[in-house]
């Protein structure tokens, strides 16, 4: 039996095949990337049509030699925040406008004319990122009201997928928790914050649960891509990537989790978040956990799209063994070179490489890169254990990076932690292949599912190093 799995990221969309024990049998992907917007091209959309079409292929790439009438399942899983206004049929009213996207800065920076941010805050417990979804119907709601009006639905982009399954329109709870327009009190959208924007409770369809069923995939969906053995199938909510990175990773009640990719998403499963106006600044957040009742608080920054900054940079066309072999040659401090992480053009604070002198290499940006990110993660570390209430006693990683052996030493001895290491490299795929497999009726849960997956790690302890990280405390 399998579960299909289409996840849409922002550099790659994939098709996975899962089977009940975990294994992945059969993947298929394709590049991603935005397009510019009509209005201005300094902005970023998602062609919807065109992804739904790569998905599809890759569905059918992935599916090559194997029994279509296994499938037991469909999921679907994303990136958060960004969707689009539909009409009755589904159709979009307007672009996927993309978390990318530069046009929304402004309007974060005046929502005070709408809502006090504190107020905000305080309700959604999200922190103030220019790309959540409240920003992008404000500008909506500013720049093309006539959409609002004629609209019948928001629909996030892991729901405009299903609906395209199954005709059926859903809000994932996962999605609608990155969104900054939900009560985290009580799960579900804030008469409040709706109100003071403007919008309609109506455009948001019914919440679904993690593993719940969504609808079935209907025949003329099954043929439009190719897969006419796939009608009827159930497709299972799922939704925002990171809450299933965080569970497929084996994560129990806090235990933080860290997903290292384009973006350093640092998380924990708790039932506990309470931020401050400190923490908010500090770039805090909450969001729900795929499992109701608890909750993910976290922080993130830019993480691995500093380091493809340094490979394209410095490293053109040579390969990761190359760099980490001259990263690991330099020593802890980088002979005193050290990079400033602040990349996002929307920051108030700017990126910088200082005490370079003759003599220095591109070994020393490298690993000035690595430990920088590895002082923010120290910083944020203690902040989430604030935020959640529980103390760390190991880290478990995730994503792209965590396949980087000298960073995640490093990370382990600057955090004075272990740090564990998934040895199944597609967390996020197995986390919502759980959902679907319980969903689906194959699995008592889905934590019965992650059990009979057998989730292994490779543990880096911290090593001879990690003090001497201490004593240079940047």
């Amino acid at each position: 039996m399998y579960i299909l799995c289409l996840d849409c990221g922002a550099t790659n969309v994939r098709a996975m095949l899962v089977d009940e024990c975990g294994r992945l049998v059969g993947k298929a992907s394709q590049p991603n990337a935005t397009l510019p917007g009509d209005e201005n091209p300094d902005f970023h959309v998602w062609d919807a049509d065109r992804i739904f079409r790569q998905l599809s292929e890759c569905a059918v790439r992935a599916l090559e030699g194997l029994d279509r009438r296994l499938v037991k399942a469909v999921t679907i899983t994303t990136f958060g925040v960004d969707g689009a206004l539909v009409d009755e049929q589904g159709k979009l009213l307007y672009p996927v406008i993309s978390w990318k996207c530069p046009r929304t800065g402004e309007v974060m920076r005046d929502i005070d004319r709408y809502i006090a941010q504190e107020e905000l805050n305080r309700i959604s417990g999200v922190g103030a990122f220019a790309f959540n979804t409240l920003y992008k119907l404000i500008w909506l709601r500013e720049n093309r009201p006539e959409l609002l009006d004629r609209a019948c639905a928001w629909l996030f982009i892991s729901n405009i997928f299903a609906h395209r399954l199954t005709g059926v329109m859903a809000t994932d709870r996962t999605m609608a928790g990155t969104s900054q327009m939900t009560d985290l009190a009580t799960g579900d959208f804030s008469p409040r914050i709706l109100e003071a924007a403007g919008l309609r409770r109506e455009l948001f369809p019914r919440m679904v649960d993690a593993g719940e069923v969504i609808g079935r995939v209907l025949p003329a969906a099954a043929e439009a891509m190719g897969l006419p053995e796939l009608a009827g199938v159930p497709v299972v909510s799922a939704g925002h990537d990171t809450q299933f990175a965080i569970f497929g990773s084996g994560a129990a009640e806090n235990q933080p989790v860290l997903s290292s990719g384009t973006w350093e998403i640092l998380m924990v499963r708790s039932g506990k978040a309470e931020l401050s106006a400190e923490d908010y600044a500090d770039g805090a957040t909450a969001e729900y956990d795929a499992r109701p009742g608890l909750y993910n608080p976290g922080l993130q920054w830019v993480g691995s799209g500093i380091i493809e900054w340094v490979k394209s940079t410095c490293y053109r066309g040579e390969n990761y063994d190359t760099m980490d072999a001259e990263a690991a040659a330099v020593a802890p401090g980088c002979d005193g070179v050290s990079l400033v992480p602040d990349f996002l053009a929307s920051g108030d604070r700017k990126g910088a490489i200082n005490g370079l002198v003759l003599g220095r290499t591109r070994g020393h940006i490298y690993r000035a890169a690595m430990e920088a990110l590895s002082y923010r993660l120290k910083s944020r570390l203690k902040r989430l254990e604030s935020v959640g209430g529980f103390r760390a006693e190991s880290l478990l990683l995730v994503g792209g990076a965590a396949r980087n052996k000298v960073w995640t030493q490093m990370r382990a001895d600057i955090l004075q932690l272990p740090v564990r290491v998934s040895n199944v490299e597609e967390s996020t795929v197995l986390g919502a292949a759980m959902f679907a497999l319980a969903g689906a009726g194959i699995c008592a849960s889905p934590e019965a599912a992650r059990d009979a997956f057998g989730i292994s790690y490779t543990t880096y302890e911290p090593g001879s190093q990690s003090e001497l990280y201490t004593s240079l405390n940047p």
